[in-house]
């Protein structure tokens, strides 16, 4: 194979390099959006990179579900910086930039082969350097780099370029067994990394015989070892597909209740517009949401397209092969998402991500074919006007607010991202908005569980329980299973008073997830405020025991500890808690009451004391450090806590008794009796209130002492 100046090789890959660097520079700071939250930020399984098992086994219901090797990824980035975006964007972007010079040398080495060699050997590496030039920076792919989770995606098409790149060397070789092994490798890697990699060992073998064997049987006859290799590696992809329930959370499955033939209609107007998208990138939309075809007629217009393609293809593999490859490419790519029905995804523009190449790659020869090295002027300022709208369209994902808002106008009629919008409006406090985007959500599709869902979180936020309620259990309606609604709405259920109800949520919610750590810790609140503090103390076991360094759990299970009267191991909770946030300010508070009723005075009174550091307007930790002061005999900083209380909320029965005590017994009984008649007034069940104002109107009747 005829060899390019390496100085000329090096230089256009640093071209590609610094392109796509000035390109995607402003997408570093993009927050994560939508599915990054369960993958990302809400995954336990990243969270540490040993024992490496948990991490190669993806909870349920993310974008890394059953692919090991991107959770491994997100794992890394967690390591070096923990929820930090820009270290998630920085691998996004070099593992773009690595597949683009995966790109490039696999079409500058395909030029040079003696089959295509006389007619585009001398232009090799300009036009390899404009197709991943092009490529690399086409405004389509930002999904696939700027969106996190996507590197799902881009992870696939690094390792299927890798496959076929180590395959292409390995022909040319005389010593082909450590780049068989390389491909290899690079194929067990992408099956790992997404299931669209089910294709690279057909394509493989279609390249040999197209560009280098001649036919199937020759290609099959110089390299069965290596096809045998490549197979193998269906064997992990067929393993983690069946470890997910063959069903990606509504993303694919081979068996989702719903007519393939209504999916596959959907799919017509999806593979034209993907086309359209390639030679002209507008409008690029983040969500298509929820689409179906309801007649023939509305895919007609793609028909043609489609079908015209897919025969073009069948017809080019025996007349004109490089061409026939080429269809046959963008199709495989796509195969996988285009046959096999989802119900959350029939138009998603990362599908386009690897097959994307084959277009670039008919489009840039083609024109050099009419146009000869006069072309190079076109792709350079096809290049430029890609690389900028690619920067402008980063500009979209700078806020959760700014993407929604860009999906809702290019696509109105989208309740998933009316939905979004509405969470992005909430987030930004903009609550009546927010709300409004939710029940236009539910007017475009009125069975919509997560709408119902978001809408009843802002309504229980706002303090609109009844309505909240009745949107939890419309959604419940639609999405019987789904473990957070029940949660959520055992809280509401709470705040309504209505607590066997809410246990019973709670309690459903284990039952569909029974690792979910927050139920069990709801559960456990409670059961202790119905008077269970046993079977509270199990459930906040439980929740410690899936999330151990909880310290809201450590504190609510010491409050357990001494309902059931064991102060030793209540004081270690608390401890426990405070030594994962030692600026908890109610653990502070009751460590200071357990260490207060085990005699412990002045470690209570530092406890208090912390708490009020950390919270000045913590008007029960005001109250009991003045108990602990009276205690102490320090009755004017007492009576001072007492005051501080009572003047943060007047209506405080409990503060005006412990005032009315300390005034008492500081000799001044017309103050401690208005105290005591305050606490009355508001609380007229007040026993010990109504004790000491009869003990001190006694003691005044007997003096002589009167009451103004």
């Amino acid at each position: 194979m005829a060899k390019a100046p390496s100085w000329g090789v090096a230089l256009a890959g640093v071209g590609i390099v610094l392109a796509a660097l000035a390109a995607y520079h402003n997408s570093f700071s993009v927050p994560f959006l939508y599915d990054d939250i369960p993958t990302i930020t809400d995954n336990p399984s990243i969270r540490h990179l040993w024992p490496i098992w948990p991490v190669l086994s993806p909870p349920p219901d993310t974008t890394a579900t059953s692919r090991p090797l991107v959770n491994l990824a997100l794992a890394v980035n967690y390591a070096s910086g923990g929820t930090a975006v820009w270290g998630y964007h920085a691998l996004n972007l070099a593992i773009h930039i690595l597949a683009g010079l995966a790109l490039f040398g696999v079409v500058r080495r395909t030029l040079l082969l003696p089959s295509l060699r006389g007619r585009f050997g001398d232009a090799a590496l300009p036009l390899a350097l404009a197709v991943a030039a092009i490529w690399t920076l086409h405004p389509l792919q930002t999904e696939s780099v700027t969106y996190v989770v996507q590197r799902a995606e881009s992870m696939m098409g690094l390792f299927y370029l890798l496959t076929l790149y180590g395959c292409i060397r390995g022909m040319d070789s005389p010593a082909p067994a450590r780049w068989h092994i390389f491909a290899i490798a690079a194929c067990l890697l992408g099956m790992a990394s997404k299931e669209v990699m089910v294709s690279a060992p057909v394509m493989v073998f279609l390249y040999d015989r197209t560009f280098v064997a001649g036919s199937f049987g020759e290609a099959w006859r110089k390299r069965w070892q290596l096809y045998l290799g490549l197979a193998g590696t269906w064997v992990l992809l067929g393993y983690l597909v069946v470890s997910a329930g063959g069903n990606r959370n509504g993303a694919f499955s081979f068996d989702i209740g719903l007519s393939w033939l209504a999916y596959w209609m959907t799919q017509f107007q999806a593979i034209a517009r993907y086309l359209w998208l390639s030679i002209w990138p507008q409008p690029l939309i983040f969500e298509y949401g929820f689409y179906w075809v309801k007649s023939l007629g509305e895919v007609l217009p793609y028909m043609p397209v489609v079908l015209g393609l897919v025969a073009g293809t069948v017809i080019a593999l025996w007349r004109w092969p490089f061409f026939g490859f080429l269809g046959a490419w963008f199709l495989a790519i796509l195969a996988p998402t285009s046959l096999l029905p989802g119900t959350s995804q029939m138009i998603v523009e990362h599908r386009m991500y690897l097959a994307l190449a084959a277009v670039v790659a008919f489009v840039v020869l083609g024109v050099y074919a009419l146009a000869g090295r006069r072309s190079v002027i076109i792709f350079m300022a096809a290049a430029i006007v890609l690389g900028f709208v690619t920067w402008r369209r980063n500009q979209d994902f700078q806020t959760e607010l700014a993407i929604w808002s860009d999906t809702v106008a290019k696509r109105p009629d989208c309740a998933f991202a009316h939905d979004s919008l509405g969470s992005a409006l909430i987030d930004a406090n903009r609550i009546p908005e927010g709300i409004g985007q939710f029940w236009e959500a539910l007017r475009l599709k009125p069975d919509y569980p997560e709408a119902h869902y978001n809408l009843a979180l802002v309504l229980a936020r706002i303090g609109k329980i009844p309505e909240a309620i009745e949107q939890y259990q419309q959604s419940l309606a639609a999405r019987p299973n789904h473990a957070d609604t029940h949660n959520n709405l055992g809280n509401a259920l709470m705040q309504a008073g209505r607590l066997p109800e809410a246990i019973e949520q709670y309690a459903q919610a284990i039952r569909i997830r029974p690792d979910f750590a927050k139920a069990h810790y709801n559960l456990g609140l409670a059961l202790a405020q119905a008077g269970q503090p046993a079977e509270a103390i199990a459930q906040y076991e439980e929740a410690l025991r899936l999330e151990p360094g909880n310290a809201d759990v450590y504190d609510d299970f010491g409050v357990a500890l001494v309902r059931e009267a064991k102060m030793a191991e209540a004081i270690q909770r608390y401890e426990q808690a405070l030594r994962i946030n030692p600026d908890h300010a109610k653990a502070h508070n009751n460590l200071g009451n357990a260490l207060l009723w085990t005699g412990q005075i002045p470690q209570a009174i530092g406890h208090y004391e912390q708490a009020l550091r950390i919270q000045p307007d913590y008007i029960d930790a005001q109250n009991n450090l003045g108990g602990a002061l009276a205690q102490a005999g320090r009755l004017p900083e007492a009576i001072a806590h007492f005051e501080e209380a009572l003047r943060l909320r007047p209506d405080y029965a409990g503060a005006h008794y412990n005032l009315g005590v300390a005034l008492a017994d500081s000799n001044r009984p017309a103050e401690a009796i208005r105290h005591f008649e305050q606490a009355l007034q508001i609380d007229p069940n007040f026993t010990a209130a109504r004790e000491s104002l009869a003990r001190l109107q006694a003691a005044q009747s007997a003096t002589g002492t009167g009451h103004n």
